[in-house]
This record gives structure tokens, sequence and C-alpha cells, in this order.
């Protein structure tokens, strides 16, 4: 297995793993983003967000290996007025026949390893309530989780909404 700090070309394979997750968190037909997206998105001149990618040695049908993308780290830099500068996971993916290799730990302890070397102050991300294998993993880890801190979302719809009617 390699880590590595992802290139444009690996953000097909990105997008792939960003469906994959989509499914297992049962939103299957929530992810809009493209794969252009994520290239203009993530290596422009100001990019808003890095990733890392784990990869593995693939042999083709020619006995010629290659490399394929089986996990991913998503992540971008926050600012909190309490702490300053944090990092936010946003997704952490392991595609599903990988699961159980130490990938997600490797990737997970890559992420860690970003944030003290920049200096961070928090490392911060989201676990859904039913997901009692990440919970279990992130809390021998050492991470606590809020019970009291509710996330709040507005989709484009909300945003809309509230444009239109002007809430007061």
């Amino acid at each position: 297995m390699n880590i590595r700090k992802a290139k444009p070309e690996d953000m097909q394979a990105v997008l792939a793993l960003i469906y994959e997750l989509a499914v297992f968190e049962k939103e299957p037909d929530a992810v809009v983003v493209t794969e252009a997206d994520l290239i203009r998105d993530g290596f422009g001149p100001t990019p808003l967000f890095y990733v890392f990618v784990a990869e593995i040695p693939k042999e083709s049908i020619e006995n010629s290996i290659s490399k394929e993308i089986v996990g991913i780290a998503f992540y971008y830099y926050r600012y909190s007025t309490w702490k300053g500068k944090t990092i936010h996971l946003e997704d952490l993916i392991v595609k599903d026949s990988m699961r159980g290799t130490g990938l997600g730990y490797a990737l997970y302890s890559e992420i860690i390893k970003q944030g003290k070397k920049d200096e961070v102050r928090r490392i911060e991300w989201n676990v859904l309530d039913w997901n009692t294998n990440a919970i279990e993993f992130y809390q021998k880890s050492g991470a606590k989780l809020l019970d009291d801190w509710r996330v709040a979302q507005m989709d484009e719809d909300a945003i809309n909404y509230f444009l239109k009617n002007k809430l007061k």
C-alpha cells in the first residue's frame, strides 16, 4: 500500500469512491459533484480541498502492474474563533473490499500527521450515529464525540427559499 497526495488524474477514482460512500450512507442520488468540479476546485490556484489517496498494486490482463486507488482522506482547512487553524476531514473512504486491512487506519494517521505538521489545534469530522464501527474506531483513537452539538446545513433549496422569503 502507498499513500500519497492526490493528483488531478486521480479524480475519476476519487469520484468513484465518493459514489461508493454515498451508497453506503444510503444517499445514492445525493452526489452532484463531477470530476471536472473536483479538478477545478482541488487543483486551481487556490485549492478548496486536499486528498490523500491509498493505492495498491493491480495486475492487468497484459501482466503489467498498475496502481488502483482503494481509499481516500478528503480534507480542507477551517478557522476556529477559539482554536485558530483546524482541519476538517470531510470524508475517509475505504473501498468495501479493502475494509479491515488497516488501510483506513493508515489514511487516518496521515491526516493526523498532516495536522501536526501544519500545527493545527483541532481536527474535526462528522460521523453518522448508526456507523458504530467508525464510532468505535474513532473513540479508540482518542477522538471525542460531541453529543451536545448538532450539524446544521442549508442545501441549495434551503438557500433559495431563504433568499426568496427573506426571513425576519
